[in-house]
């Protein structure tokens, strides 16, 4: 009897840790909920549930009207409501949850493992982000979101430094943005599937060039250590590298380095040794079920590694979509999974593939992913719209 309740400790633990993250969470500041006025739960008309002081800060101040940061539906301040089964659940759980450390740490990781160490975001600082990125010069984070100023930068710290790129239909405005890169030389490059086009700015938010009419539906797009820009076409089913003079805004040569790829969207470049992976989303065939594929080809354009989902599934017990795809900077393939949802390693290419979980708790719906110099792991959750910093635990 004593060996299977050691056994079943482990699992009670991660029960307790889903729970918590799941459901005892404020999934606007990322608070844990309670007892005390401020972090009590209320259910919005609409069902979602938040904590007061987010309905108190959504809210405005006059009418108190707001809207559903989750469904957007119009709702009122003063119609919510305690959520009584959230405090109920705090109630049962209430003394577990006191003995057992905050959901991220409430397992011990092991020596090396991924672990959170810091969030930032948030509904209304971003809104439905899709696409991340680094600047290689400042450290400064990139994202294109669906907010007023479609491209937001971020501090070391979290904090918003600065925005632009506004909503609309003139050519410097970005109608729909899918994905970001920052080159060498600090330039931000914006994939727009509004307009079918990619668009460049400098840091400070001033348009340099704007190519259009030569995509069916640019998509991923990357910088390689050469200052290049690689781009993925959806609709063509294509990878196109453009050389570009970002001091002159001038496009200079475009080549298209793969055809015949099974609507590609995401693309990483390895900077240590310049392969290039491109994640497809091929429809399963007789099903009409959209499945996923990485392919990684060299710096040459050779194929060197591929693997799907059915392929993946022979090494992992619960199917693996891939939403997105990066390297290490051991050159290792880091891909999100949104099934799970988690973050992988592949492993090297020529090693595929090497099943690896870094990141099985605490996601929602992982749709971008980067390392810093320091080898943190950035991972953009559109489903929390917040960026969510990893680092190892050498603990």
């Amino acid at each position: 009897m004593a060996a299977e309740a050691s056994e079943s400790e482990p699992a009670l633990q991660e029960l307790m840790r889903e729970a918590e993250i799941s459901l005892l969470e404020c999934k606007v500041c990322f608070e844990k909920f309670g007892h005390r006025q401020q972090r009590r739960p209320r259910n919005l008309s609409c069902g979602h549930v938040v904590c007061l002081a987010c309905v108190a800060a959504l809210a405005h101040p006059r009418t108190l009207a707001l809207e559903c940061p989750f469904c957007r539906r119009a709702c009122r301040g003063c119609d919510t409501s305690d959520c009584l089964p959230v405090l109920h659940l705090i109630e049962l759980l209430g003394s577990a949850l006191r003995q057992s450390p905050a959901a991220h740490r409430a397992a011990p990781s092991a020596p090396g493992a991924l672990t959170c160490h810091h969030t930032f975001g948030g509904w209304g600082t971003l809104v439905n982000p899709t696409g991340l990125a680094l600047c290689p010069k400042t450290g400064r984070v990139v994202v294109v979101h669906d907010g007023r100023r479609r491209v937001k930068i971020f501090d070391s710290g979290g904090g918003c430094a600065h925005q632009f790129g506004a909503k609309g239909d003139a050519s410097q405005d970005i109608r729909y943005p899918v994905d970001v890169t920052i080159t060498n030389d600090c330039h931000v490059v914006v994939t727009d599937a509004g307009d079918r086009s990619i668009k460049v700015f400098d840091f400070f938010g001033q348009i340099k060039l704007v190519i259009g009419g030569q995509f069916s539906l640019p998509w991923g797009v990357e910088t390689t250590p050469q200052n290049g820009i690689v781009v993925t076409d959806a609709e063509a089913g294509s990878l196109h590298l453009l050389d570009v003079d970002f001091a002159e805004g001038v496009l200079r040569r475009t080549e298209k380095l793969q055809a015949h790829l099974c609507s590609p969207r995401g693309v990483a470049v390895s900077w240590l040794t310049g392969a290039i992976a491109v994640l497809e989303h091929p429809l399963a065939l007789g099903t009409g079920v959209c499945s996923t594929r990485v392919k990684v080809f060299s710096s040459s354009m050779q194929l060197v590694g591929q693997v799907d989902t059915f392929g993946l599934s022979l090494y992992f017990p619960s199917k693996i979509t891939a939403s997105a795809v990066t390297f290490d900077h051991q050159g290792n393939v880091i891909v999100a999974d949104t099934s799970g949802p988690a973050i992988f390693c592949l492993g090297k290419p020529e090693e595929f593939p090497v099943l690896k979980p870094m990141v099985t708790h605490g996601l929602s719906h992982p749709v971008a992913l980067t390392f810093t110099k320091e080898n943190s792991l950035l991972v953009l959750d559109t489903a929390s719209h917040s960026i969510k910093v990893y680092k190892v635990d050498w603990g």
